[in-house]
């Protein structure tokens, strides 16, 4: 067994850093993409301001989103404060939510100064609603699993839903950002066209191939059950003999109480084991 744990261990390790070099690479081509071929950034209307939307995109809705998917997925983080690994959890959601909504206003506003129809293709549309959804999760997650209000039933019933749709939208984002370069390519490539496969041609299609492999790395790691963040009572026993758990102040204070009875700290502390369990299960343990 403790053979199995290893080799899973690695196995992980091999492939989180196999999705950190492709999704660093895709940002990289991304940019060589704009710089090289595209003219560039700007923000003025013209072509550069629209070139913001593929590198935001890439970057922040594609690369940081994976990396907020499987935050909770890393084994050095799993004796970490659970509201800190939250807290990282809805920031990286924040910023790919922040970096994809500036990408949007990017596109509308060079389409408005160049005076093209908005909101016309399928790439548009699911693109849109990509966005819309992805700023719905990430305010029900920060209400429902980052905020105390909530009740543990609740949260229990949410989570389900929430790591579903948390994955739908990240492969949604996935295959919207292929039709998106895709649809960049035909409209502009000319001479050569697109379809002579120019150098330009050639990197953006390769580009796709590394975002289909980083979505796919990331979808199997949080899929893997063997690879959640294990219950709370796990964390604890984990943990070297004489550290003082977090959340277990009656255990610690009936501990330094000279008159304390024995039974009753054993029965404080299974019931805090309990307790600690219940809330991992309904909900802390979230993909946003």
């Amino acid at each position: 067994h403790g053979a199995r744990k290893m080799e899973d261990y690695g196995r992980f390790l091999v492939l989180l850093a196999s999705a950190l070099l492709v999704g660093f690479v895709s940002v990289v081509l991304s940019l060589v993409w704009v710089f090289h071929y595209r003219g560039g950034l700007s923000w003025d209307g013209s072509a550069g301001e629209f070139n913001w939307h593929p590198v935001l995109i890439i970057m922040g809705f594609v690369f940081i989103q994976g990396i907020a998917i499987i935050v909770y997925r890393l084994p050095w983080t799993w004796k970490c404060s659970k509201l800190l690994m939250k807290f990282i959890h809805a920031g990286l959601n924040t910023i790919a939510m922040i970096l994809a909504i500036v990408a949007m206003v990017a596109v509308f506003d060079f389409h408005n100064a160049s005076n093209n129809p908005n909101m016309y293709s399928l790439h548009s549309w699911i693109g849109l609603t990509a966005v819309i959804f992805y700023c719905l999760q990430l305010f029900f997650g920060f209400a429902v699993f980052l905020l105390p209000f909530a009740p543990v039933r609740l949260r229990a019933a949410l989570m389900p839903i929430h790591v579903y749709s948390g994955l739908t939208i990240f492969a949604t984002v996935i295959a919207t950002a292929l039709m998106g370069i895709t649809e960049k390519l035909i409209f502009a490539l000319r001479n050569p066209a697109y379809s002579q496969s120019p150098p330009e041609a050639t990197l953006v299609n390769c580009l796709g191939l590394l975002l289909v492999i980083f979505g796919s790395l990331i979808l199997w790691m949080a899929s893997r059950p063997h690879w959640k963040r294990p219950p709370e009572e796990n964390v604890k026993i984990q943990r070297p003999i004489g550290e003082t758990p977090e959340g277990t102040e009656v255990e610690s204070t009936m501990t330094h109480s000279g008159n304390a009875d024995k039974s009753d700290l054993r029965s404080n502390t299974e019931a805090a084991k309990k307790q600690n369990i219940k809330f991992d299960e309904a909900g802390q343990r979230s993909t946003m």
